[in-house]
C-alpha cells in the first residue's frame, strides 16, 4: 500500500513537470529570436483601476491645443496635468493669488502657516503688489537712498558751518568758581545712553549702506563677518538703548519744559549766526527739541519698533507683514534720530568751548554758565537753584574739595 502511493505521488509530479515545460516553451522560443510573437490587442483596463496608484506620465505628451478649452483657465493642477503634464500653472496662480494651505498649527499662533505668497498690498511709495515686493520696493528705492542722502547732506551741513564758523567760543576768562551742571547720576545715564546709540548708529549705518562704502574696501567675506558681529551687537545694545533713554527721559524732564525766553531763542537762531546767544535756562530751545523731538518721540517710535524686530514683545504674533512695517517704520525713524543727534553731538564736542568739559566732569566755570545759559545762571546766584547739588567730589589735581560759588 505504501509503495502505491509513493509510485503516485511520483506520476503526479512528473505530470505537473511536463505541463510546466509545454508552457515555457513558446517564451523561451521568443526569447531565443525564433519565433515571432503574435500582436495581442490591448485589453483595456477596468474603469478606476489606474486610480488606485500612481501613473507615469510623459512630460513632451503634450497637447498642444488644450487651452483651447473654454475651462482651461479654471482647470485645477490635476486637471491641467492630464493635457499637459508637467505644467504647474494653476497651483502657482494659487499661491500668487495668497491661498493658504493646511497646517495643523493654530491660527492664533501661526496666521501665515501654510502661505507662501503674501497678499497684495500697497505700501506708502510702493506699487500695489504682493507684501514682500512692497517692502523690497520702499527699503531699496525710498529709505536706502533718499535716508542715506539725508544723512550726508547733514554731516556736509555741520561741515561747512564748523569751517565757517569754528568753534563757539567763551569771550570772558574764567574766574575759577565752578557750579555743578551735571551730577554724577546724570551723567552715567547720559554716557550710558550715549555708549548703546553709538553701537547702534554705527551697526545700523554698516547694515543699511556698507554695501555701498564698505563692501568695496574690505571684501565680501570680511564685510560678511562684520555685519554678522554688528547685528549681533545692535541687538544687545538696543534692550540697553531702550532702559537707558527712559531714565534719561525722567532725569531731565524736569528742566526741559517751556520757559521764557525759548521763543526768543529760536527766533535768533541761538546765536549760531551772531556772537552773542540769547538768554536761556539750564537747557536752550534747541535742546528742549532734542529732548522732545529726538529723546522721547523718536526715541519711542524707534524703541518700540525695535522691540518688535527683536521679538521682545510677549503675546504678539510675529507674522511677515508686522515685521515689515516695523521695519520701515524702525528704519525711517533711525535715520531722523541719527540726523537729529548730529547737531547735539556736534555741539557737544568740537562746535561750543567747554560743553564736552561739562559732561565729562559735571562741572562749568560761571563765564561759562553766564555767556550760554544766562537764566539758570541768574537762578543759581539768587540761590534758587543750589550750585552744588551732589556730594562734592575730591579734586584729583589738588586733592582739595570742589567748592561751587553760589
Amino acid at each position: 500500500m505504501q509503495r502505491a502511493r509513493v509510485a503516485i505521488l511520483f506520476i503526479a509530479i512528473g505530470v505537473a513537470g511536463v505541463a510546466a515545460a509545454q508552457t515555457s516553451a513558446p517564451q523561451a522560443a521568443q526569447a531565443s529570436g525564433l519565433v515571432t510573437p503574435a500582436v495581442v490587442p490591448a485589453v483595456p483596463a477596468p474603469p478606476g483601476a489606474a486610480t488606485g496608484g500612481i501613473r507615469g506620465q510623459d512630460i513632451f505628451d503634450v497637447v498642444p491645443e488644450a487651452s483651447a478649452d473654454p475651462n482651461y483657465a479654471k482647470q485645477t493642477n490635476a486637471e491641467r496635468a492630464k493635457v499637459q503634464p508637467g505644467n504647474n500653472a494653476p497651483m502657482w496662480r494659487q499661491v500668487g493669488a495668497g491661498i493658504t494651505g493646511y497646517s495643523s498649527l493654530p491660527k492664533s499662533q501661526a496666521p501665515e502657516a501654510g502661505n507662501l505668497i503674501q497678499p497684495f498690498v500697497q505700501y506708502p511709495g510702493s506699487r500695489l503688489t504682493n507684501a514682500g515686493e512692497a517692502w523690497r520696493q520702499v527699503r531699496n528705492n525710498w529709505i536706502i537712498p533718499y535716508g542715506g542722502s539725508l544723512f550726508l547732506i547733514v554731516l556736509l551741513a555741520i561741515a561747512i558751518f564748523y569751517f565757517s564758523r569754528g568753534t563757539i567760543k567763551t569771550h570772558g576768562a574764567d574766574t575759577g568758581r565752578k557750579i555743578e551742571r551735571f551730577t554724577p547720576f546724570e551723567r552715567a545715564a547720559h554716557w550710558s545712553n550715549a555708549a548703546a546709540f553709538s553701537i547702534l548708529a554705527i551697526s545700523g549705518l554698516v547694515m543699511a549702506f556698507g554695501k555701498f562704502f564698505l563692501q568695496p574696501v574690505i571684501g565680501g567675506a570680511l564685510f560678511g563677518w562684520l555685519t554678522w558681529v554688528l547685528k549681533t551687537a545692535h541687538n544687545f545694545a538696543g534692550p540697553l538703548f531702550a532702559v537707558s533713554l527712559v531714565i534719561v527721559f525722567f532725569t531731565f524732564l524736569r528742566d526741559n519744559w517751556p520757559q521764557k525766553g525759548d521763543m526768543n531763542w529760536l527766533l535768533r537762531g541761538g546765536g549760531l549766526i551772531s556772537d552773542a546767544e540769547p538768554p536761556s535756562n539750564r537747557f536752550n530751545a534747541g535742546e528742549k527739541l532734542i529732548f522732545w523731538g529726538g529723546v522721547f518721540f523718536l526715541g519711542m517710535v524707534v524703541v518700540s519698533s525695535g522691540l518688535v524686530l527683536d521679538k521682545l514683545l510677549p503675546g504678539l504674533v510675529y507674522e511677515r507683514s508686522t515685521m515689515q512695517i516695523a521695519h520701515m517704520v524702525h528704519a525711517v525713524a533711525t535715520v531722523l534720530m541719527m540726523c537729529l543727534f548730529l547737531g547735539h553731538i556736534y555741539i557737544g564736542t568740537i562746535g561750543m568751548e567747554g560743553a564736552y568739559k561739562a559732561m565729562k566732569t559735571g562741572y562749568v566755570d560761571e563765564t561759562w554758565a553766564r555767556e550760554h545759559h544766562e537764566y539758570w545762571f541768574d537762578d543759581v546766584k539768587a540761590g534758587a537753584i543750589a550750585a552744588q547739588r551732589s556730594q562734592p567730589a575730591a579734586s584729583s589735581q589738588t586733592g582739595q574739595t570742589v567748592q561751587a560759588s553760589s
